[in-house]
């Protein structure tokens, strides 16, 4: 615990090439270090669109990843924006509470059942007797979700029997014919996030419930008017609209050698060699940087990785007596070009949709192409 700061706010981080350090300007005073590992993530910094009239709501509003808990939503009128991954969590366990809500949907998203079920007393107690086959169950459902990169990456057309799957999961919990048109996707699935639920759909066919594809025009003090012209009189907003992901606030407050800060560097379209490195930015080491996240595994599998990765560089510096470390430019950009190569043809790119894995230049910086398992790369 010496070691730690807690409740301190990095406000900008600069590497010194003449001392070859870091120089961080921090709320609790200046530090340095040899090393700077960011582990920020992509998914911290909350993202709230710009709508004519938020500032005037007087009621409550809050973003999902930044919850009010002091808030009662009992008997509430509610408006939820977004139907993202955040959205089909909350909106389950709210509805029973509120007493209305109405989703603003953008765009439906695919979602699939979730497998989840109890282990029995005898699985149980067969995973404590032979080690072996809790492994066995653990590595089954690794290979099954290692199995949809197929799809996303070479035989799209073997994404037909999830779709399948998704359209019978509506059917089976809507019962308005209207609602499933509704929730119905328009795109290819894994195009964009794929979300696992087995209540989402049954909630929004709730009496209480209702959905709207229409857009939002503005925000009065006490509702929320549709580009349709319907108005929602409403006591609460709650944002479920996701994160910056390509373009996190705190790139713009590192700056490497030559002075300029990662958003300057990256220009809209992060890079990073093997999504952990940087070039012009010596002992420099992002954490589930551009291109780790994975669209079908777990992202646990990447961040072990890279933390093997970061621990040999830091071993390799200090055995070698080296001031620093980086990636030579020309290794980063065979390592782009290699993330352009396998990108091409996927359904992140051609599945017809526009999803937050794609950065303001259209190119996927935030998904690796394929399967993170080195028996099948």
């Amino acid at each position: 615990m010496p070691k730690v700061r807690l409740s301190t706010t990095l406000d900008d981080a600069a590497w010194d090439d003449k001392a070859k350090v870091w120089r961080f300007n921090t709320s609790a005073g200046q530090l340095t270090a040899d090393i700077f590992i960011n582990a920020t993530g992509p998914l911290s910094e909350v993202s709230i669109p710009t709508i004519p009239g938020t500032e005037n709501f007087a009621g409550e509003m809050f973003h999902s990843a930044q919850w009010n808990h002091e808030y009662d939503l009992q008997g509430k009128r509610v408006a939820v924006i977004g139907t993202g991954a955040s959205a089909i969590q909350f909106v389950p366990e709210i509805q029973p509470s509120v007493a209305s809500m109405i989703l603003f949907q953008r765009t439906a998203p695919w979602i699939l059942p979730r497998r989840d079920r109890k282990f029995s007393d005898l699985e149980k107690s067969l995973f404590r007797r032979i080690p072996l086959l809790q492994r066995l169950a653990r590595y089954t459902t690794y290979w099954y979700r290692e199995s949809y990169v197929i799809g996303f990456t070479k035989i799209r057309s073997a994404l037909r029997i999830a779709e399948a799957v998704g359209r019978y999961n509506i059917r089976r919990q809507v019962k308005d014919k209207e609602l499933r048109k509704k929730l119905t996707p328009s795109f290819q699935l894994g195009c964009k996030r794929v979300l696992m639920s087995n209540n989402y759909y049954a909630t929004l066919d709730k009496p209480n419930t209702d959905v709207t594809t229409a857009g939002i025009a503005r925000i009065t003090e006490n509702s929320v008017v549709a580009t349709d012209g319907v108005e929602y009189p409403v006591d609460c907003i709650i944002w479920g609209t996701g994160f910056h992901v390509t373009d996190t606030a705190i790139a713009q407050h590192v700056r490497g050698r030559t002075g300029k800060t990662l958003e300057e560097t990256w220009r809209g379209s992060p890079e990073a060699y093997l999504g952990i490195t940087v070039a012009d930015f010596p002992n420099y080491f992002h954490m589930v940087g551009p291109n780790t996240g994975l669209g079908h595994s777990s992202i646990v599998f990447i961040i072990e990785a890279q933390l093997r990765y970061i621990v040999d560089a830091i071993k390799y510096v200090n055995d070698n007596h080296l001031a620093a470390i980086e990636p030579l430019p020309e290794a980063q950009d065979e390592w782009v070009e290699l993330i352009e190569q396998k990108s091409a043809g996927t359904v992140w790119l051609e599945g017809g949709c526009n999803s937050w894995y794609l950065d303001e230049k259209g190119r996927n910086s935030t998904l690796w192409p394929g399967t993170p398992s080195p028996t099948a790369s």
